[in-house]
C-alpha cells in the first residue's frame, strides 16, 4: 500500500516535499511515478524514477523545478517541488509500476493523493 504525504498550502515561489511511503511491501521492485490531477482536468504524469534511482523523467512543465529521488532503505520516494506556481495546484498521487513510462495506465498500484495548493 502506498501513502503520499507532504502536501499543503504554499505561496507561489515556495517549496514543498512530497513523500511516498510503502507499507506491506518494498518499493525497490518498482518504478515509482508521481501524477497530479487538477480540478476539472485529466490526470497528468509529473515525474518518475527507476528502481535504483539511476533514471528519472519529468514532464516539461516541472523540469528544473521538481526533483524526484528515492531512498530504498527507507522504502520512500520523494518529490521536491521548488519555485511552485499556482498552476501546480492539484492532488498529487504516487504510483508503482514496472515500466519507466510516464503514463498513468502503466502504473498498477496507486496511493491516496495529497493536496497541493499554491496561492498567487
Amino acid at each position: 500500500q502506498l501513502q503520499a504525504s507532504g502536501g499543503g498550502l504554499v505561496q507561489a515561489g515556495g517549496s514543498l516535499r512530497l513523500s511516498c511511503a510503502a507499507s506491506g511491501g518494498t518499493l525497490d521492485r518498482y518504478v515509482i511515478g508521481w501524477f497530479r490531477q487538477a480540478q476539472g482536468k485529466e490526470r497528468e504524469g509529473v515525474s518518475l524514477i527507476s528502481r535504483r534511482g539511476g533514471n528519472t523523467d519529468y514532464t516539461d512543465s516541472v523540469q528544473g523545478r521538481f526533483t524526484i529521488s528515492r531512498d530504498n532503505a527507507k522504502n520512500t520516494v520523494y518529490l521536491q517541488m521548488n519555485s511552485l506556481k499556482p498552476e501546480d495546484t492539484a492532488v498529487y498521487y504516487c504510483a508503482a509500476g514496472l515500466s519507466p513510462i510516464l503514463r498513468f495506465e502503466v502504473f498498477g498500484y496507486w496511493g491516496q493523493g495529497t493536496q497541493v495548493t499554491v496561492s498567487s
